[in-house]
């Protein structure tokens, strides 16, 4: 009857010793309900996303060391755990160390060696280096050792062989990615079965949450399982890991899949846990059904998760975020009350003679409906100061002594209220208060640079950058609906018309707002950033050509005749927007403050791009100037 755990902990990223003391604490309580074998996950003592930490040999041997302890820990019980593995005779192809993304298992204080490895460790065969992912980078693969080696992934690659009481157990070891093949060269799960019977699968994997990914992760394991007649185990850790720029939540969802590809245990999303199994009653044990929920609720989860753990690392405490009266700012503000509680909060109204009372009105519910604490600071004194400053201070050429004025144009004018509530009160209240200010923008601001450098860009985090607009009204509403179980953030925010009230042309009175069209563009914006195939104006327009617009995009029918009633009106529309998103936006996101990721796709080290300029294909070219003629 053999027990096995699975154990979903927090891996902290870049600190080996804090994860082992986690690894040793779980192996205890494995041993207190009497398994045989305990799960932990990928690279579960130096953690994944450290960026070039795997560059410094100092990191690696310390690594080492840890697991070592781990190893000396296995004494009746066996210990499966990720962690890197240095062979240091041999060099990667960057002339460092040789590094392995290994997966080992201890018996006994000692390794087990899997069958057919010149190591007592499993390495891991599919590389990812696409999203969030550069393993190659750092890592040498399987398949590059079996080059080397002059054999074959399959001859290296065999199941590990334990004896645990008076029998052996033949155990397909697997390292995430490995489970992930259908767009790879070969499978790993296929590997392993072709060489005889396997009495089950371990999958250790360091997942990042994205939106949909557990469904499909079931869909794929849970046919390999199946495929395979025998159960899988996928253990993946939890905690908040980042590539700089991108910040990641991982949701742990450890699961055990049965010989038939049922789930049997599902381990909760966000939260530490040791669920233990006995293999031979699994086929016996319920389906266990997920619960069904709307999308937002799994947003919520990951963005109340993810902002909560990254305070805490920033050891950050208090929090200010300037509020308008729009949606963005509310729902930033209902959520970081969520995490923090009202007396942590600070909340800036900072009205210039642009803002409208409703707007002025909106944003003192808010902050009463919260209870936290609230101030309004008006601008407009400081701005009408700068502009004068600016306007009336000789600009002189000292080649020649000539003086000119600068002219602040409407347009200056509007950055420069922006920049003055970000950089001069959002950043003292900040300072003054004892923490940091955030950055509310949206996904659909934050593709096309509709925010102002330096001005409401900045900010610790960007909590809600990669949620598009409905996301963010969905958020509202179920902040309001689920969370507070009460109306939190006004609906006349959730009614009235997106704006920036910079201007007297977005005056919110009047019905004027901001100029994206959030039902269209928000999905003329995502298929240039999510898509996996990503859309050019090429693409877009062949589907105006084909009237598919809608349909490819995945917004509401009849949108685009709404909105555009010729087909030179569509394509300025998408020039504007194109030129935006490859030119100026980039070199705003570079600076922008770290995103916290839930989508497929997310700004940062998660869409890797450079400052290149808009590019128009010759298709495009050809087709737009069909289109034009014809109309």
């Amino acid at each position: 009857m053999l027990k096995i755990a699975m154990a979903q902990m927090e891996v902290i990223p870049g600190h080996p010793d804090q994860n082992t003391a986690t690894i040793l604490r779980m192996i205890k309580q494995a041993k207190a309900q009497q398994a045989d074998i305990v799960i932990f996950p990928e690279m579960a003592v130096p953690g994944y996303l450290l960026g070039d930490t795997w560059e410094q040999p100092s990191f690696i041997r310390d690594c080492e060391s840890y697991g070592q302890d781990i190893i000396a820990a296995a004494q009746g019980i066996t210990v499966m755990f990720g962690n890197v593995a240095a062979d240091w005779t041999k060099k990667n192809n960057d002339g460092r160390v040789r590094k392995y993304n290994a997966f080992f298992t201890a018996q006994d204080g000692e390794l087990v060696q899997p069958d057919g490895s010149p190591y007592p460790f499993t390495i891991k065969t599919l590389m990812p280096n696409y999203r969030e992912f550069d393993d190659t980078r750092h890592f040498f693969s399987l398949q590059k050792l079996a080059r080397e080696l002059g054999t074959t992934p399959a001859q290296l690659l065999a199941p590990l062989t334990l004896s645990i009481g008076d029998q052996d157990y033949r155990v397909g070891c697997l390292l995430c990615e490995d489970g992930w093949s259908d767009d790879y060269e070969l499978s790993p799960v296929e590997l392993l079965r072709h060489q005889g019977k396997v009495d089950f699968y371990v999958n250790i994997s360091a997942s990042p949450y994205t939106l949909g990914k557990n469904g499909k992760r079931n869909r794929v394991f849970g046919h390999e399982a199946s495929e395979a007649g025998a159960p899988l185990f996928y253990v993946n850790c939890i905690g908040l890991q980042n590539n700089g720029k991108t910040v990641y939540t991982f949701d742990g969802s450890s699961t055990a899949y049965d010989a038939a590809g049922r789930v049997v245990i599902s381990a909760p999303e966000y939260k530490e846990s040791l669920a233990v199994v006995t293999l031979d009653e699994m086929e016996g044990m319920p389906a266990c059904q997920p619960p069904e929920e709307p999308e937002i609720a799994h947003i919520y989860r990951a963005l109340h998760y993810g902002v909560r753990r990254f305070l805490e690392n920033i050891h950050m405490k208090k929090v200010v975020i300037g509020i308008s009266g729009g949606i963005d700012s509310a729902v930033a503000a209902a959520l970081y009350c969520d995490v923090l509680g009202p007396e942590n909060l600070l909340l800036v109204n900072m009205p210039s003679v642009f803002n409208s009372e409703t707007t002025k009105g909106l944003s003192q519910q808010l902050a009463e409906n919260l209870g936290c604490r609230y101030m309004i600071v008006p601008i407009q004194h400081s701005v009408d100061h700068t502009i004068e400053q600016l306007e009336h201070t000789p600009v002189t050429l000292l080649e020649n002594g000539t003086k000119k004025s600068l002219q602040v144009s409407s347009f200056v004018a509007e950055n420069i209220q922006a920049r003055d509530r970000s950089a001069r009160v959002l950043a003292g209240a900040a300072a003054a208060f004892g923490g940091g200010f955030t950055c509310n923008a949206n996904k659909a601001e934050t593709t096309v640079g509709y925010s102002t450098l330096y001005g409401d860009q900045s900010g610790f985090l960007a909590a809600l950058a990669d949620l598009w607009k409905h996301q963010v009204y969905a958020l509202a509403h179920y902040l309001n609906d689920v969370v507070y179980g009460r109306e939190v953030v006004p609906q006349g925010i959730i009614d009235i018309v997106p704006s920036a009230e910079l201007s007297a042309a977005q005056n919110v009175d009047e019905g004027k707002g901001d100029p994206i069209k959030y039902p269209y563009h928000d999905y003329l914006f995502r298929s240039f950033i999510e898509r996996w195939q990503k859309a050019t104006p090429e693409d877009v327009l062949i589907w105006y050509a084909e009237g598919t617009v809608e349909e490819h995009l995945g917004c509401e029918k009849g949108l685009v005749a709404r909105y555009f009633p010729t087909a030179e009106a569509f394509i300025k529309d998408l020039e504007r927007w194109w030129n935006l998103f490859t030119g100026m936006a980039i070199a705003k996101r570079i600076q922008a403050p770290p995103i916290l990721a839930v989508s497929r796709r997310a700004y940062g080290f998660d869409h890797r791009e450079a400052q290149n300029g808009p590019y128009y294909t010759r298709k495009y070219r050809e087709l737009k100037a069909k289109l034009l003629q014809e109309a």
